[in-house]
């Protein structure tokens, strides 16, 4: 299987490439021609891997419009053999400021053994992985005679860095068309170069805006100044009761989970992250335990008067969008809760505190012994030469959520061809080649256990 995979991957690199260079980013702002453009590719990328139905499909929204069109291919299973439902997603984050990337964020560029590009990584190489595994063992059907005893459904998405809105309508809506035993979502990391991994816990998220008031319209800084405060300042002090000194997040009522059995080394962690020389890391306890089961709280934007518009003026309010990461065992309507409860209770002067909630999703976490995570471990070990670590990962994919939610019985494992450099979402994003070779390998050889396996995959 590892000559087979060898000797076809120059021609799924070429396929990454042409994904690469269609702009997909479902974010509102940017043209959707090009999310449709994506899913017409990636539809005829599962046609030649021969499954026999492929279909572009869409769903409705909260608010009633379509979402973005999602590729669904599939071969039913045999009588009595289990179902296999990979999933991955074909839109992209923004590409940023241009000036930030080495090389044009949508023209693939290859280094030694890393391909730079937005959706390099994240996560056009995860759809490749699959459509790579799935022509393997299609190869290799032709060359013996013997179909794959499983059945197979491919679900590319292509709204999940615009938070999936309609992924839980989009479920609803094509439940037996989607129903499986065991699912695989490639859209998480190893652990690092050379070590495979797979992901039995995410955070889940709680994000909204605070916004401080103090005057009902602008003053004049010099004649009002001194027993006013502007509300920037207002703000900066409200948001410096979030963390304590050590840095960890100081908001009462979340919960904390237990340190994870792995650690993450302070040298490689700063130097994945870039922290700059001089800077403390914040929090106590392991860097693990701080990533992975411990709540974050992050400012991840400001509305407030930008310098260039500054004026001799008090300003009368002022915003911040807060990005909660909570841990495996939190829900997240709890965690908002407490959230309120803290930014209301630390209104600073008394000035007016109002919480705009926005996304909320639940953390995950996998039971680790089960037959189907048994047999990712084994197709892991062999197609690397070295056991997986299970890992958890600070971010959140709050989709499983649902994917648990409508197929309670499905195992789901959460692999990925990321590793700690591919800087998914930010600038130079880039895929290990050596990687997704051996993420193709694992999961040709995964579908193959899958198929072997008797009674409840879970």
């Amino acid at each position: 299987m590892r000559t087979l995979v060898t000797a076809q991957f120059g021609a799924l690199q070429a396929d990454l490439e042409r994904l690469v260079r269609i702009p997909s980013v479902s974010a509102a702002a940017f043209d959707q021609a090009h999310v449709a453009a994506s899913a017409d590719a990636v539809a005829e990328l599962l046609r030649d891997t021969g499954l026999p139905d492929v279909r572009i499909l869409r769903s409705a929204r909260p608010d009633g419009s379509d979402g973005a069109p999602a590729v669904v291919a599939r071969r039913p299973a045999p009588a009595g053999a289990p179902t296999v439902l990979l999933y991955a997603h074909h839109d992209v984050q923004p590409p940023g400021d241009a000036a930030t990337w080495q090389t044009d964020p949508f023209e693939p560029v290859q280094v030694g053994e890393r391909l730079f590009g937005r959706g390099a990584a994240d996560d056009k190489a995860g759809l490749v992985a699959h459509v790579g595994a799935l022509r393997a063992l299609a190869t290799l059907a032709d060359a013996t005679g013997e179909e794959l005893p499983v059945g197979v459904t491919v679900f590319v998405e292509g709204e999940e860095e615009s938070g999936s809105p309609s992924f839980h309508q989009f479920l609803t809506d094509h439940r037996d068309l989607l129903a499986a035993d065991v699912i695989v979502v490639a859209d998480s990391t190893n652990w690092q170069v050379g070590v495979p991994a797979l992901t039995t816990s995410l955070r889940g998220l709680v994000d909204g805006v605070v916004e401080v008031a103090a005057l009902g319209h602008a003053v004049h800084s010099g004649m009002f100044g001194g027993p006013v405060l502007d509300a920037n300042t207002l703000l900066a002090r409200l948001v410096a009761t979030l963390h304590d000194d050590a840095g960890n997040v100081a908001v009462p009522g979340l919960v904390v989970g237990a340190e994870p059995e792995v650690d993450y080394e302070e040298a490689a962690f700063r130097a994945d992250s870039s922290v700059l020389d001089g800077v403390r890391l914040a929090g106590e306890g392991s860097i693990a335990g701080r990533l992975w089961t411990k709540p974050a709280l992050s400012v991840i934007g400001i509305d407030a008067t930008s310098i260039a518009h500054a004026s001799n003026t008090i300003a009368p309010r002022a915003a911040a969008k807060l990005s909660l990461r909570i841990p495996p065992g939190q829900d997240p309507a709890a965690a908002e809760d407490a959230l309120r409860a803290h930014l209301e209770a630390n209104a600073p002067f008394g000035a007016t505190v109002t919480w705009r909630p926005g996304e909320q999703g639940k953390a995950f976490h996998a039971a680790a012994d089960t037959a189907a995570m048994r047999a990712a471990r084994a197709a892991f070990t062999a197609a690397w030469g070295t056991d997986p670590v299970d890992i958890g990962v600070g971010g959140s994919i709050p989709f499983i959520a649902d994917l648990l939610e409508v197929f309670p019985d499905a195992a789901i494992l959460v692999t990925g061809v990321e590793d700690p450099d591919s800087r998914a979402h930010g600038a130079n994003e880039s895929v290990h080649l050596g990687e997704l070779r051996n993420v193709v390998l694992a999961e040709a050889l995964l579908l193959r256990q899958v198929a072997g396996l008797s009674g409840d995959p879970v």
